[in-house]
Parts: C-alpha cells; structure tokens; sequence
C-alpha cells in the first residue's frame, strides 16, 4: 500500500509523489529539528506523586513559557484522569451572613458594609429539595457552606447538618462541607455521618494571608485540615488569585499543599469576585492567563488531585474556560450562586459541555 503525499512545486502548484507505509512512519515520528531545552513545565511533568517540592522548582514551573507550560499541564491531566470528564459540584450557603471574620474578600463578613443580610440555618426541607434539583441537573458533589469562624457553641445547629450529611449521601452524591474551623471530634462526627469532603481553602501564601485575614491564623487553618485529614475525610484546600498578592504569594500557596504529608484530594482554584463593600471591592480582575498558570503549575505538583475551576468563572467566556480544563481542570460548581456571588447558568454550562464534548465526571466515594 501507499500514499499520496502533496507538496509545493513551482508557484505553489502541487506535485504528488507516493510514500510508503514506512515513509509515511518515518515523517510521523520525525524528531523536531529545534534543540531548544526543556523549560521547567517539561522537565518536572513526570506525573510522580512528590511532597518534596521546593519554592523554587515550583517558581520555575510557574514561570514557564505559557504554551509549555498548557502543554506539560496537560500531558500529566492526560495520564492521571480522562481529560474530557468534568465533575459537576453545587454549593449552597446554608447560613448566610453575620461572620465575625475580617476576610477582606468575604461580602459575608459583619465587620463590613455589603448588601448581604446575616440569615438563620436553612431547614431540613430547603436544603434537601436543594440537592435533589442539584442532582437532577446533573451534579455528583453537592456542598454546603455556613458563614462561622467555628462550631463552638453551634451544637444544635452542628447536629442539623449531620442530619443533612446522612440524607444528601443517600441520595447517592459526594457531601462536602465548609463551616469555619473543625475540632478532631467535629470531624470525626462528620466522617462518620459520611461526609465525603471537607472544604478549608488556605486563600493565599503564608506570607501575605495577614494583609487579608487577622481574625484567624494560618496555623489554625492547617490544623483544621489536618483534623479533616486525620478523620478520613478527604481535603478540599486551595485559595484565591487576585487579592493583590504577587506571584511568589502564588507559588508559596501552592508550596503549602504540595508538601503536605498526603495532596488535597481537591484543589479549588478561585479568581477574586469584587463586591461592593469590601476591601478589595476596587482589585484588577485577574486575566484568564493567571488562571491557566495556576492549574497548569497545580496539576504539574499535585498531579492526582481534582483541580477546580470555582469562583471567577463567570468572567470567562466558553473558550477561555475551554484553557483551563485543557491545562488541567476537572471541576466546575454549577448552579446561578456560589454562596453569595454570581455563578454560570444551567444552560450555558450544558451547551459549553455540548460544545468541549465534556462529559459528567461520575461521584468518586472511594476518598479520604
């Protein structure tokens, strides 16, 4: 057998010459003449699962050029999860406003003037009929969100979400949770109501979290999560671009969760939605780029974690979303609110899903 192979001759006019099937091979897995090195994205992108990451090699994936860096992003998604299924997750807020944390971000805050009003714990009813349409719409992961610094003294509120917890699971979805700062036996009640995550996002470096947040410490916050951790729930953690921080407040972020003794299961990658009211109310929106460098450089570190695509998205048209799930991104929160702030509608999701050829990512219980 043989080929007919066209190529340029003489102003462009076309002359046709036959190959061989191993011609035809040769050409396919001719090595590019360039001898450009590697760039960091291509020489870390080995898919090994590594704690040992340092500042530095994490900066030079970061700064990497983009196109490398989408492509190595890629290649580790490739390897580690099938690249066209994408987990549908909804959020609800189940307690609304009135937080005593100062998060310079939160419009949920007490300390700040928003038009967002402080509500009681939604009922039984509301929060389940929630999750039915949730599910109904194609979500596998259905999470629950209350505006508390913590538990103490919420025991019968605390109680209720158990009861929430056990429901939504027999539904037959994953069950996450974020309500402020967890003890070891607030989370052992929860892993054993079957919560199958537990969300406590970092939101930014070490470094620069107290420009952002001074009523709780970033210690505090990873010790929630290894609370979480120690019960068996898997670990939501991830954070917030675009708060003002620098790129090197980007890298020490992802440092944190990459050198915890085992990844988050989930790493949420969130562009700052402004509110009104807050302190950041007037921050540049962060461009589609700074997102595409987070999970790109996220992927390449915590190579079997879900990245997810959460806040911010509404700014980005199908294409530019398009970017993110090649780089790496296997989660959307879908659904008109995340908590308080505007999210993509149902049916723009379904066509951009109809557009990609995505497909729903089935619930994973095998976690924590």
């Amino acid at each position: 057998m043989a080929f007919r192979l066209l190529t340029p001759k003489n102003n462009n006019l076309i002359s046709a010459k036959l190959l061989s099937i191993t011609q035809v091979r040769e050409l396919a897995t001719a090595t590019p003449t360039y001898t450009r090195p590697l760039s960091a994205a291509g020489l870390f992108a080995s898919g090994h699962m590594r704690n040992d990451w340092t500042r530095k090699e994490i900066k030079s994936i970061y700064d990497s050029p983009l196109m490398d860096l989408l492509y190595f992003g890629a290649k580790v998604h490739r390897e580690n999860f099938d690249p066209l299924a994408v987990q549908q997750c909804t959020l609800l807020s189940i307690k609304t406003g009135g937080c005593s944390e100062d998060c310079a971000y939160c419009p949920q805050s007490s300390k700040y003037k928003t038009l967002v009003k402080a509500t009681k714990l939604l009922d039984n009813d509301e929060v389940l009929v929630a999750a039915r349409k949730a599910k109904e719409a194609g979500s596998t992961r259905f999470c629950m969100g209350a505006a508390w610094r913590d538990l103490h003294g919420r025991k019968s509120n605390f109680n209720k979400i158990i009861g929430y917890v056990k429901e939504i699971r027999s539904m037959g979805m994953e069950v996450c949770c974020t309500l402020g700062m967890l003890n070891e036996s607030q989370a052992k009640a929860l892993k054993e109501a079957g919560l199958t995550a537990y969300n406590h996002n970092l939101d930014t470096s070490r470094e620069y979290y107290p420009k952002i947040i001074t009523t709780r410490s970033y210690d505090e916050r990873l010790e929630t999560i290894s609370n979480v951790r120690e019960a068996g729930i898997s670990v939501c953690s991830g954070g917030i671009i675009g708060l003002g921080e620098t790129p090197e407040d980007r890298v020490g972020m992802l440092h944190t969760l990459a050198t915890m003794p085992q990844h988050p299961e989930s790493v949420p990658i969130n562009a700052l939605v402004q509110v009104e009211g807050t302190p950041l109310e007037k921050q540049e929106p962060v461009s589609i780029w700074e997102m595409v460098r987070m999970i790109s450089t996220a992927r390449i570190v915590m190579p079997k974690s879900m990245v997810r695509l959460s806040a911010g998205r509404v700014r980005f048209s199908q294409p530019e979303q398009a970017l993110c799930f090649f780089a790496g991104a296997n989660s959307i929160f879908t659904g008109d609110k995340l908590l308080t702030t505007d999210n993509n509608d149902f049916n723009s999701d379904q066509e951009m899903f109809k557009t990609l050829g995505l497909i729903p990512k089935p619930p994973n219980f095998d976690q924590g």
